[in-house]
Order: structure tokens, then C-alpha cells, then sequence
């Protein structure tokens, strides 16, 4: 189901080629979020055109909203949104904790109010991997709980230790596509390497590394990632769950992580903010009112093929609907291309310089006032 083509010489980096029943994913990638069974403000003819390989759908929100019976009676997720792609199901588990307005953990899962009505529900491993199967997913994850940071290390541990009991029920549960294990253990590097041992030792199809971008600061994020990384198997890919920046995507490939997913390219679109090559830009500024130019010079995206600066300025300060989602497609272009990028300096040998170059040139974004730096909902 994996293979891996090509490794870096100068760090972890891995080229890779993963193959499920709806088709390969050339690794390192992005995958757009589709939280709600689409990706926001982008329909599934664009992103074939952006050469989107696998998107994502979320197993919480699909159980509250619209239900299994509705998209039982569609034949599966796939055929409910019109993509014949590739689709990874998140499992519930950090929605469950940071949604849900009240809750109960117990061994057999977790009771909790849901965040549209507040009407009881109850998701546990059994309950996750039911729900994946009936959406017909391509890669499940496992069941987990992902704590908080900061956290204690006596809550990490027991956390940990219910994440692990989850995994071997979750394992045995049958699903139509691969399964991936959930490494936790907070920031804690012995948790950590507890975690990959564990749930290599119980034997899933590939691994994420879990419980990152939740408020931690940077450093925390990349030490989540070097004390897991060791403990994973090479022929497995690895998947750091939802993150991050374009340089901290470069910095995790260069950890060896091949699969990323991150709500940015959308969630700062739809406030008028695009990617570039050295940063982002704030379209509604003052100073892009008569700028005449793309948002970035070369970019292949049908935004910046055909419409200037000042035009998308427009809309957005306008209002208009048409702004946010060029400046999706531009942004979601952005994210795709870099790691195709990424996947071809890999192949030629030459990515510790593509890294240095462009860490080095681009400018963070900074979270709009207000932001708690947490890890950003769709």
C-alpha cells in the first residue's frame, strides 16, 4: 500500500506513492479539508483542476450533520459529495473534545452533548470506526482523545493509556480502507515513544502523530514529531494532523512526515488573506487598490492568471462571494503546489537548499486579532 521511492540525504525527508481503492497519492501532500463533506467555497470539478489528490472529511461533524442515514442512502461519502477521489476520515476524537458543550469519558467511550442542539450523544471506538466504514472512507482513524496543552503529565498518561485501549478495539473493527494509529502523549518524548511502539506493535496501515497545533508554542510542535518519528516504521507513512504553516509543512517533510492537512488556505482566504512565496498579503489593504499585478507573479492558479490584485481587493472589501473563493483556489494552489514542489526536489536531490531558501525568505503569518494560536476549525 506504500512505497517509498526516494529518501533525502540530508535529512528525513521521504518521497512516497500510497495506494488505496480510490486511487495513488504521491507523497509528501496536502490535503484540503472537508469538514462538512466539502471543502469550503470549492466545488470537486476545481479541485481536480488544483490536482487535489485526497481531502478529508470529518466523522463528527458527518454523524451530527447530516446523518448516516442520508449518506447511507447515497452509497457512501464519495458518492454524497461527487468525488471519486481519495478521502481520509478524521475519527471524531478531537472534535468530540473540543466541540462537544459537555461530556463523560467512560472505558467504552465518550458521552457528550453535541454543539448544534445539545441533544445526548455518544462516539466510542466501536461507535468511530461504524460511522468510517458507512462513509466508505479510504483511510480511518483510529478513536482517540487528544489533550490539552498545556497538560499534566499524570492526565497525558491516563489519556494515553485510554487512546491505546481504543486502538486494539478500533483495529479489530472492520473497515472498507486502511486503518492509521493516533500517536498522543502531549509533550512529554517518553509518552510519545510509548504511543509508537504501542500501536506499532498492535499494527496499523500508517501513523499520525496527534495532540499538535492545539496551542503549543512552534518548538513543542516540531519536539511532538522528532519523539515519535524514530519509533515509526520507514515502510509506513506518517501524517501530522492538522497543521501547519508553508515553512513548518517544509520543516515536518524534512522530519520525515509525508501527509499533512491544515484549514489555513480557506479559513484565512475568506478574510482576505492569500499566500505567496514570501508570506501572505492582505488584500484588503489600501496599497493593493491600484496594484495591477497577480497575487503572485507565476503562480498557475486561475486567480492569479486572470485577475489583478486590485480586482480581488474589490470584491473582498465588497462583500462579494467571488473574492473568498478565488482567493481559496489561490491559497489551496499555493499549499498544493509546494509540496509537489517539495516531492520534486526530493527526486532531484535537492532539498536541503529548497528548504533553506524558502524558510529563510518567508515572512509568518500573523493570527488576526483575537486568534489564540489554537488549532483552526473550518
Amino acid at each position: 500500500m506504500f512505497e517509498l521511492l526516494k529518501t533525502d540525504s540530508t535529512s528525513k525527508a521521504r518521497r512516497g506513492r500510497l495506494t488505496t481503492a480510490h486511487g495513488m497519492i504521491e507523497t509528501p501532500i496536502f490535503m484540503p479539508v472537508g469538514t462538512q463533506a466539502t471543502v469550503k467555497a470549492v466545488s470537486p470539478l476545481e479541485l481536480r483542476e488544483l490536482q487535489a489528490q485526497v481531502i478529508l472529511g470529518n466523522t463528527y461533524h458527518l454523524f451530527v450533520r447530516p446523518g448516516m442515514e442520508v449518506i447511507r442512502n447515497h452509497g457512501g461519502l464519495h458518492k454524497f459529495m461527487s468525488w471519486d477521489g481519495p478521502i481520509l476520515t478524521d475519527s471524531g476524537g478531537f472534535q468530540v473534545f473540543s466541540l462537544a458543550k459537555l461530556r463523560k469519558i467512560t472505558p467504552e467511550g465518550v458521552h457528550f452533548q453535541n454543539h448544534l442542539d445539545g441533544s445526548p450523544m455518544f462516539i466510542g471506538p466501536r461507535e468511530s470506526m461504524e460511522i468510517q466504514a458507512t462513509l466508505g472512507s479510504d483511510i480511518c482513524m483510529l478513536f482517540d482523545e487528544c489533550p490539552p496543552f498545556p497538560c499534566e503529565r499524570e492526565y497525558a498518561a491516563k489519556s494515553l493509556a485510554l487512546t491505546l485501549s481504543w486502538a486494539k478495539i478500533c483495529k479489530e473493527m472492520p473497515t472498507p480502507g486502511m486503518k492509521f494509529g493516533i500517536v498522543q502523549g502531549s509533550s512529554y518524548a517518553d509518552l510519545r515513544r510509548e504511543s509508537a511502539e504501542a500501536l506499532v506493535q498492535i499494527g496499523f496501515d500508517g501513523y499520525a502523530i496527534g495532540g499538535v497545533s492545539v496551542g503549543e508554542p512552534e518548538p513543542e510542535m516540531m519536539a511532538a514529531v522528532e519523539s515519535a518519528e524514530p519509533w515509526l516504521p520507514q515502510d509506513r507513512p506518517r501524517y501530522a494532523m492538522g497543521l501547519g504553516t508553508p515553512p513548518q509543512l517544509v520543516e515536518m517533510v524534512a522530519r520525515g512526515v509525508d501527509m499533512f492537512d491544515c484549514v489555513l488556505p480557506t479559513r484565512i482566504a475568506r478574510n482576505g488573506t492569500a499566500f505567496s512565496e514570501n508570506g501572505t498579503l492582505n488584500l484588503k489593504n489600501a496599497e493593493f487598490a491600484q496594484d495591477l499585478r497577480p497575487i503572485e507573479e507565476g503562480c498557475e492558479c486561475y486567480a492569479c492568471r486572470t485577475f489583478t490584485r486590485s480586482y480581488l481587493r474589490h470584491l473582498i472589501k465588497a462583500s462579494e462571494i467571488l473574492g473568498l473563493r478565488l482567493v481559496s483556489l489561490h491559497n489551496l494552489h499555493f499549499y498544493l503546489n509546494l509540496m509537489k514542489r517539495i516531492r520534486q526536489h526530493i527526486e532531484a536531490g535537492t532539498f536541503a537548499e529548497f528548504r533553506r531558501t524558502f524558510v529563510a525568505n518567508y515572512i509568518p503569518w500573523k493570527p488576526e486579532e483575537g486568534e489564540d494560536g489554537k488549532k483552526l476549525k473550518d
